[in-house]
């Protein structure tokens, strides 16, 4: 008779569902796991790779950036209820994201005399224990469960992937009990188990009749314009855009872009600002976003006919979105694209060709302009101490190739680094999708992690720097031997928060004191922060730059670091609060 306890069979789960790591923070609800791994390591077993993260943030937000990468969920384990908290926001930022995790938290233990193998032995068990755990992370999970005996095991992370992997994809989320985890079974009391019969529920197409309404709409638009935040995840759906784009002649805005969506070399890349656009318009289409646009600013919205094509058109989990459409679908949007563009070019006569031809040519002298302003706007410099963020971003792109992957936190100055950073490549391009700051740190190294061989550029506010736990941010590259360039961005506060109480309060109290409880430093000339020193604690290359003439070797010097195989950060002092 061969018997293992349940963390053997949870790692063989692992295995079989093509699970690559665990991203992991320990404690003493893991003893049978690291007690498993290490027996399986002995016997030269092959096992998910375990990444130690000091911190929860950077643990899930790197299976972030695998996920983006790569399409696949991996396991993220963290410590009880405490483990969880600390998860929590980085689990709301890959809800928002639509990316597959598998939240994994061991429970406090329940038996208290010793009765159980993995019982109750040390005083923390005590105060661990809670009513509702899962209620910390319930919002942002598609599913959640406490695996009740070590018997289900298999099934059960069968079950977790499959949710966190059916479209749209997202977080789940299992508990562990220590005594569960420590239980012993025969292998003959295994049920059967085939984890291909699990599988998840993709999206799809829409059927034809729907598919001929969007084409018939196309076609018959004098100025189409499409809005998208998120399309770009399938690198597909990116190629199928553009095509349409061409042969419909419409024009793509891409508002707080989570991926890049299209090209910004393209001639239907019309910027991040949908209100011009709109204004002028006959026709729009919402594709994979969440919000097109803010309401009370583009009042002209009401007048357009909408069509929405979307992973997740309901938006089931924002109580109140507020945009109405027309002709609403729900399915995989490289597919749907693919379907309404076979049949626009199975109809364009030459007529239909040439009045797109002009329709697109006629867009020429603005986007000419616009590269004027943006040509214009990165020459000012700024002074020093003050290096202006389009000069800065300007000087990045120069020295950034087309592969090179650009995490944009910058926060308040996010939409001036997606207009100087251009992209041109799918999965190129990553901004923030949720409401958690801290994300680019850990998903930077997620990122890394899945593509070895191409530079990994994080761009970040010194407010979100904060957030991101950049110790472990910084402990994770070192030990694991993944090097990211951080650039951070150094304006003394949180200029989102200061803006935020002048849009409603211009002529406020606030505003006439200049007292905004956004700044991060008094401003002491003894007060000097040095941000990248944290990372030269962990072995990174890092230095401060203040005056925009020595930007460009500054920038050269930390690519130089990051590819010889070191982690750089380059603390920029850049127009302050």
């Amino acid at each position: 008779m061969t018997t293992h306890s349940t963390a053997h069979y949870f790692l063989e789960a692992l295995v079989d569902l093509g699970i690559d790591y665990i991203f992991a923070n320990l404690g003493t609800d893991h003893v049978s796991l690291i007690e498993e791994i290490a027996r399986w390591d002995s016997e030269g077993r092959r096992h998910p790779e375990v990444i130690l993260c000091p911190h929860e943030v950077v643990a899930v937000h790197m299976a972030a950036g695998y996920a983006i990468a790569t399409g696949r969920g991996q396991a993220v384990l963290v410590h009880v209820d405490a483990g969880t908290a600390n998860a929590c926001m980085a689990i709301q930022n890959l809800f928002r994201y639509r990316l597959p995790v598998l939240l994994l938290a061991g429970r406090a233990p329940f038996a208290l005399h010793g009765e159980l193998a993995g019982g109750r032995d040390t005083y923390v068990h005590f105060v661990q224990d809670s009513f509702d755990q899962a209620s910390i992370v319930r919002p942002y999970v598609k599913w959640e469960y406490t695996l009740p005996s070590g018997v289900v095991v298999k099934e059960a992370l069968a079950r977790a992937a499959a949710f966190m992997h059916s479209d749209p994809p997202g977080p789940v989320y299992m508990m562990l009990p220590r005594e569960t985890l420590a239980e012993t079974w025969d292998e003959r009391a295994m049920p059967a188990y085939l984890p291909t019969r699990y599988g998840s529920v993709k999206a799809g197409g829409i059927e034809p009749a729907r598919a001929q309404a969007v084409a018939d709409v196309l076609m018959a638009a004098e100025n189409p314009v499409a809005l998208t935040a998120y399309l770009g995840r399938n690198a597909e759906a990116v190629s199928v855009l553009e095509q349409l784009t061409l042969v419909c002649g419409i024009r793509v805005v891409e508002f707080n872009p989570v991926t890049m969506n299209i090209s910004q070399d393209s001639p239907c890349f019309a910027g991040a600002d949908p209100a011009t656009l709109v204004a002028g318009a006959d026709l729009g289409l919402l594709v994979d976003i969440d919000v097109p646009f803010i309401p009370q600013t583009v009042k002209s919205a009401d007048r357009l006919r909408w069509i929405q094509i979307d992973i997740d058109a309901l938006k089931a989990d924002i109580p109140m979105w507020g945009f109405a459409t027309d002709l609403r679908m729900q399915g995989d949007s490289a597919i749907i694209l693919r379907q309404v563009l076979e049949i626009v070019v199975a109809r364009a006569d030459d007529a239909y060709r040439r009045k797109v031809h002009d329709r697109i040519a006629s867009w020429q002298p603005a986007r000419e302009a616009a590269r004027a302003r943006l040509r214009s706007a990165a020459a000012q410099k700024g002074s020093s101490g003050a290096i202006n963020p389009a000069y800065l971003f300007a000087r990045l792109q120069a020295h950034l190739s087309e592969d090179d992957i650009v995490l944009n936190e910058a926060v308040r100055n996010a939409p001036v680094a997606q207009q100087q950073l251009r992209r041109t490549r799918p999965l190129t391009y990553v901004g923030l999708a949720g409401g958690g700051l801290g994300f680019s740190g850990g998903m930077a190294l997620g990122l890394k992690l899945a593509n070895p061989s191409r530079r990994v550029v994080q761009i970040v506010g010194d407010g979100a720097f904060h957030f991101a736990a950049p110790d472990s941010v910084y402990a994770v590259s070192q030990q694991y031997q993944l090097p990211i360039f951080s650039v951070i961005l150094d304006n003394g506060g949180w200029q989102a928060v200061k803006a935020s109480v002048q849009r409603v309060y211009p002529d406020g109290a606030a505003q006439g004191a200049d007292a905004f409880l956004s700044r991060l430093r008094s401003g002491r000339q003894d007060e000097r922060r040095h941000l990248a020193d944290i990372a030269a604690g962990f072995g990174a290359y890092g230095e401060r730059v203040g005056d925009p003439e020595e930007l460009d070797a500054a920038i050269e010097r930390c690519l130089a670091a990051l590819d010889g195989g070191r982690t750089a950060v380059l603390h920029v002092d850049i127009t302050p609060l």
